[in-house]
This record gives C-alpha cells, sequence and structure tokens, in this order.
C-alpha cells in the first residue's frame, strides 16, 4: 500500500505551472511592449556586431574572434527567455512542458556560465596584447584561438550537461513552478528527495566560474594597469584603456546582476515578485547594454558598423 502510494506520488503530470508576472491588468500591455522591443533590439544589435565582424575582414583578429561568441551566448541567453515570456503575456498562458522547461533552463545556464568563461578569455587576449605584445602573434595564432574558443564551449557544455544529470535523475513530486522562468534552483523545487549532491554541485560551479572570472580578469587588469603606467606613449596607454574599458564595464554589469541573481535564491525574506525582476534583468540587460557597449567604445567596430550601413543599408 506504501509503494502504490509512493508511486502515485511520483507519478504527475508532465505539464508545469508557472507562477506567470502576476501583473494588474493595466499594466500587461506595456509589459508586453517592452518584451517585444527589447527582444527585437536584442536580435537586431548582437545581429550587427556578429555580421560586421564576419564581413569585415580587418575585423579577423583574434579579439574581435574571441568577441564574435559574446553575441551568440546572448542571444542563446535572450532566446531562451523571451520568447516564452511574451508568449505567456499575449495569450495569457502559464503552462509549460517539463521537458520545454528543462531545455530553457540548460540554455540559460549555458548562457551565465559561457559570457564568464568567453569574457575571461577575452580578458586573457587583451593581457598578450598589452603586456607581451612581442609574443602576441606568435601565441595568439588562429589555431590557438579556435582552441581557446572550443575549450570555452567544450568546458560550459560539460559543466551543465552534469548539471542536468544530477537534476533528471532526482523523481519529481511537484509541477507548479514558484518563478518566472525554468531554472536549476527552481526545478530542485520541484523534487521531494534530498537535492544535496546537487546544491553542491551548483555552488561548485558558481565557485569555479567566479575564480576563473573575477581572478583571471583581476590579474589581468592589474598587469594591465601596470603596463598603461609604465608606457609613455599616450596615444597607445589611451587606446589600450579604451579597449579595457568596454571589456571592464560588460563584465561588471554581467558580475553584479549574477550575483544578485544567486543571492536573491538563498534570502528567503525576498518577495517572489523581486526575486522575478531580479531574475528577468540579467536576462534581458546585459544582450541588449553588450553590443551597444562594444560598438560604442571600440572604435575599429564602430567604424565598421558605420561603413556597414552605408554600403549594405543606405548605399545613396
Amino acid at each position: 500500500m506504501a509503494m502504490a502510494s509512493l508511486g502515485n506520488l511520483y507519478n504527475i503530470s508532465s505539464v508545469l505551472s508557472l507562477q506567470g508576472l502576476e501583473l494588474p491588468r493595466e499594466a500587461s500591455i506595456p509589459a508586453l511592449l517592452f518584451a517585444m522591443l527589447s527582444y527585437m533590439i536584442i536580435i537586431f544589435c548582437n545581429l550587427v556586431l556578429l555580421i560586421t565582424i564576419i564581413l569585415n575582414k580587418s575585423l579577423h583578429q583574434p579579439m574581435y574572434l574571441l568577441l564574435l561568441n559574446l553575441p551568440i551566448n546572448d542571444l542563446v541567453g535572450s532566446t531562451a527567455l523571451l520568447p516564452q515570456m511574451i508568449k505567456e503575456l499575449m495569450w495569457d498562458t502559464r503552462t509549460m512542458e517539463f521537458s520545454t522547461c528543462v531545455a530553457q533552463a540548460f540554455f540559460i545556464h549555458v548562457y551565465g556560465v559561457g559570457a564568464v568563461l568567453i569574457l575571461s578569455a577575452m580578458a586573457y587576449d587583451r593581457y598578450m596584447a598589452i603586456c607581451v605584445p612581442l609574443r602576441y602573434n606568435t601565441v595568439m595564432t588562429h589555431s590557438h584561438i579556435m582552441k581557446l574558443v572550443s575549450v570555452v564551449w567544450i568546458f560550459n557544455f560539460i559543466l551543465i550537461a552534469i548539471l542536468f544529470y544530477l537534476l533528471l535523475r532526482l523523481p519529481r513530486c511537484k509541477s507548479h513552478m514558484t518563478h518566472l522562468y525554468c531554472d536549476n534552483p527552481s526545478l530542485l523545487q520541484l523534487v521531494c528527495v534530498d537535492t544535496t549532491v546537487n546544491n553542491i554541485y551548483g555552488l561548485l560551479i558558481t565557485a569555479i566560474t567566479q575564480i576563473i572570472g573575477v581572478g583571471l580578469i583581476l590579474f589581468t587588469y592589474l598587469q594591465i594597469l601596470f603596463a598603461c603606467l609604465r608606457n609613455k606613449r599616450s596615444d597607445t596607454r589611451s587606446k589600450a584603456l579604451q579597449t579595457c574599458g568596454a571589456h571592464l564595464i560588460v563584465f561588471l554589469i554581467l558580475e553584479c546582476l549574477g550575483l544578485f541573481t544567486i543571492i536573491s535564491y538563498r534570502l528567503k525574506e525576498l518577495s517572489s515578485s523581486s526575486r522575478r525582476f531580479i531574475g528577468v534583468t540579467t536576462l534581458i540587460f546585459p544582450p541588449t547594454l553588450n553590443p551597444i557597449i562594444y560598438g560604442l567604445k571600440t572604435k575599429e567596430i564602430r567604424t565598421s558598423i558605420i561603413k556597414l550601413f552605408r554600403q549594405k543599408v543606405f548605399p545613396f
């Protein structure tokens, strides 16, 4: 009898019910317009950055080949979230297939870890270019860049695949999501068995990415700062600081929003609406701001974008 009851406990629906935005009726249309506009801006800005780097041969340098991965990653993260959010706002649907939910969570986590790893690889490139310029062309070859990019993506997918393998081995006993979108912490709340191993591994991923990201960027930027202070040529120093400034701004935005999201899950007194707002901003603001920051702060990209629009979009 007990075994039968246990079996019924885990024999639950494959359709999950989501918390939803819980907006008043008069706020639904502005929220829908904001979500649609945000997604359009993210797609447009990131595609412009991608196309500019791909079509302009002068940008086929290590720094920009690494940068190419950032808009790809941003498109993955925003596409994992915003279409589902737009669908919910448009049709007032608050259900999702469990398999779709897992896929959304998987790519959201791929986006989060990928952003830190890509920015770390870009910091390494800037360190080589500014601190050891005589070895830069020897070390940062196209072959080396391809290996670096491959390591970033393979390492990212392996980390997240293990995370979701540990999740999917556990039986579910709930079908109601207490979060706006699907991620590992919200999916773990559907499990009614011990999740200690999952929690430890999740914290381990966070620790690894933070040690790699913050540690590498802190080390490289201190070295870059010292190298710039030692350099007596003001134009070289200004160019180096300008290039690194865009990278540092992007990294700080990502770190602050990511840190707030992680902390929000551990603060039980934080309201669910505040937690949802923090989670959404992490997946909307960086993908929107990253291409704009690089387009405005990096002269070579800014010039290439203007040239692209003059030749392809407004040829007259």
